[in-house]
């Protein structure tokens, strides 16, 4: 008896240490809280008072709500008032005026260090009566009597399985589970079942039986979302029934308790009738151990299961926390934490939202048009998937993300996949051009310099090149200003050669896209693979007034007791302020008069700048003063999409962009300001000259100051033509010639 009670003592003293240990940190400390960045309410937002009382839910934040009204109960209390579903009044605590109001970081979820699991973490305090009571009925209906082990039920269960010779009978308590659940693994043996039991033993000794209870509600599993596990009643009631646990009534509290039996099994998404058969019987034994009435037990049993998905539960965001849980495992490591943290993202949640629904709305319409143009007979492929990621392009923060169509169906994060560009990448191309006013170029080019658009082949090494234009039409000799502005694929490889492809690849380089770039000819027309985030974190230097900014999805990170990290901007200076600027001008070109002038036309009236790209894809990029959007769209399989960018990515940009301009924050947009040392001026864009009065309708461009036109156009030339009757014509002489001619 010594001999055999030495060893246990031995295993017992371990086994108590390891459980105190981790009591200590706190039973989930490998747990990382994710949370949006606040988000800045100003007058003449569009969201309603039901809105703002779940923004505010998330936040941790009482309120009281109206039909025009949300009094905010917190250290900093407002009153808010609506009209029309937007915000008309904020006023402090002392009653007084003020123009905007900051809801501070909103709870996103809760993932483990550990592997694919959601948990919301939730206090005994938060559980509803009927969910303790449904929760004791279904495992364990005399927990809150015994000391973590029920003789009678085990007694009861051996009984059983010695009679029907099988091991039919489950007789772990709530304490049991909860040592099975935090320290063991789930293989069935006599040694790991002494260990639970010591844990057990430990956990009713170290906690009280309302901690037990707790931690077991948040460690529970309760079935899968995606590729992710639900880990908790907190999160399950966010997945299911879309509430927070608190508000759980009596038939929805007896459903998550019925899951903990068989959560995949009984998956009250896909098998409905199962979880309604075991809810039912969740229902009979609190009947019988007397927590509801025989009429309360009728209609429970009579009512639908109410099942309602969580919007924000079912939302592409995952695509975001992807990148922003694997950054923060970066820098949790750099700092050697292993414990619980809570991490501060950047994204806007109302930006997400917006996002999402404009990729579905979007996606729609690609879908459509797909269809249409599909032969009869033809079989369906897959769907054309998208990626869209939108940044302040003064911080890099990133606000809105999503890398795909559906997280749930793939994972794949096509905001990280790489893919030719197209003409979002000419761009670069020009910016070199403009470059050559600073370095003294031979030839300096500028907005009004004319290049010819015509068909040409090009040498490089021994390879020919020949590109062709969109439709295989050509312009002829035009200005660069008008060559970007129309996208013109022959007229931009000159562009390059003009500038060198080298000095392109070198400011591609320098702006953040990948080394893989080559200085060819084909380069500049975006043939060598980038990402939308490698081109979201290049554009941000035209934004910014030729200041590259990281991309960044983290903007601090807390550990248990001090914060661990904090974003600073990471920024570097790639292009003088002049040529940013002169670049940004002739991007709003594209949208005044261009390739993107579709986003005119769809409504969006904010100044902005962008390029629209087309290879086996769609792309558009384009900025405001405040926010920077990437957007693509294509098959994973590399098949062509066989529409522009201006009819796939373009409209799910703008309307993005216009969801996003209904909040102050984003939608007060200013002109972009010129720095010092640009001149306006309008140009002819036959000549390149000065407009003037031969030629009044001239072209309004920025320039470096020193390389604008000085001298006017010269009068038209005009010369006699013959025509098809043996007659004579007048006409004016083509550009080409009179330039060739002087």
């Amino acid at each position: 008896m010594i001999a055999a009670t030495v060893p246990i003592g031995v295993v017992y003293h371990r086994v108590s240490r390891r459980v105190d240990e981790r009591l200590a940190a706190g039973p989930f400390q490998s747990a990382v809280t994710y949370y949006a960045a606040p988000e800045v309410l100003s007058l003449g937002d569009a969201i309603t008072p039901t809105e703002l009382s779940e923004a505010l839910k998330r936040a941790g934040i009482g309120s009281g709500v109206s039909d025009n009204e949300v009094a905010v109960h917190s250290a900093v209390p407002a009153q808010i008032q609506f009209t029309k579903g937007t915000i008309s009044s904020i006023s402090d605590v002392n009653g007084r005026r003020v123009t905007r109001y900051e809801v501070p970081a909103q709870l996103v979820t809760n993932l483990s260090n550990q592997g694919r699991e959601k948990r919301l973490m939730v206090h005994y305090s938060d559980l509803p009566p009927a969910l303790v009571h449904a929760i004791v009925s279904a495992e364990d209906k005399r927990f809150f009597r015994h000391s973590g082990f029920d003789v009678p039920r085990i007694g009861k269960a051996m009984y059983v399985d010695v009679r029907q010779r099988r091991k039919e009978q489950g007789a772990s308590t709530i304490s049991m589970q909860l040592a099975r659940n935090l320290w063991l693994a789930r293989d069935k043996n006599w040694k790991r079942k002494m260990r639970e039991a010591l844990i057990t033993f430990q956990l009713e000794h170290k906690l009280s039986k309302q901690q037990i209870f707790e931690d077991y509600c948040n460690a529970v599993y309760l079935g899968g979302q995606g590729s992710f596990s639900i880990s908790g009643f907190g999160q399950a009631a966010r997945v299911y029934f879309n509430k927070d646990i608190q508000n759980l009534n009596l038939t929805e509290s007896a459903m998550l308790a019925g899951l903990i039996q068989r959560p995949s099994y009984l998956n009250p998404f896909h098998n409905p009738e199962r979880v309604r058969e075991r809810r039912n019987v969740v229902l009979a034994l609190m009947r019988e151990n007397k927590y509801i009435t025989r009429a309360e037990y009728d209609n429970a049993v009579a009512a639908p299961l109410g099942l309602h998905p969580g919007a924000s539960e079912l939302s592409e965001s995952q695509y975001f926390l992807d990148i922003a849980s694997e950054a923060a495992s970066k820098k949790l490591e750099d700092h050697r934490s292993s414990g619980s943290a809570e991490v501060y993202t950047t994204i806007d949640l109302r930006l997400q939202r917006a996002a999402e629904q404009a990729i579905a709305d979007g996606m729609r319409l690609v879908d459509k048009e797909l269809a249409a143009r599909r032969k009869r007979g033809e079989p369906v492929g897959p769907r054309p998937q998208v990626a869209l990621i939108a940044l302040d392009p003064r911080t890099g923060e990133v606000k809105a993300l999503c890398g795909g169509r559906d997280y749930a169906s793939s994972q794949l994060d096509r905001v990280l996949s790489k893919r030719p560009p197209g003409s979002v990448f000419k761009p670069f191309v020009y910016t070199a051009a403009l470059n050559t006013a600073l370095g003294g170029g031979d030839p300096v080019l500028t907005p009004a310099s004319s290049v010819d658009d015509s068909p040409t082949t090009f040498e490089y090494g021994n390879q020919s090149y020949s590109p062709s234009n969109f439709k295989n039409e050509f312009m002829g000799r035009v200005t660069l200003r008008y060559a970007l502005a129309h996208s013109l694929n022959v007229a931009a490889v000159k562009v390059g050669e003009m500038a060198g492809f080298d000095k392109v690849v070198a400011i591609a380089h320098q702006a953040g896209l990948n080394e893989d770039i080559q200085p060819t000819p084909a380069v500049a027309l975006g043939a060598y693979q980038v990402s939308p985030l490698e081109i979201a974190g290049a554009y941000t230097m035209f934004a910014n007034n030729g200041v590259r900014v990281q991309p960044a999805f983290i903007s601090s990170i807390r550990g248990q007791s001090a914060e661990l990290y904090h974003h600073q901007p990471e920024m570097r200076r790639v292009l003088d302020p002049r040529v940013a600027f002169v670049m940004v001008d002739m991007l709003q070109e594209v949208m005044r008069s261009g390739t993107a002038a579709g986003v005119r036309a769809r409504g969006f009236k904010l100044p902005a700048a962008g390029k629209t790209g087309t290879s086996h894809d769609g792309w558009f990029a384009g900025f405001t003063s405040q926010l920077l959007c990437v957007v693509w769209v294509g098959f994973d399989d590399y098949s062509e999409l066989g529409l522009e960018g201006a009819h796939s990515a373009l409209p799910i940009w703008t309307e993005f962009m216009m969801g996003a301009a209904h909040y102050k924050q984003y939608g007060d947009a200013k002109p972009f300001p010129p720095p010092p040392g640009v001149v306006r001026v309008a140009f002819d864009p036959d000549t390149g000259d000065l407009a003037g009065p031969f030629c009044p309708e001239g072209v309004p461009s920025y320039f470096v100051d020193g390389t604008q036109p000085t001298s006017e156009c010269a009068p038209q030339e005009i010369e006699l033509a013959p025509t098809a009757d043996g007659g004579f014509a007048q006409r004016v002489m083509p550009m080409a010639q009179r330039v060739a001619d002087r």
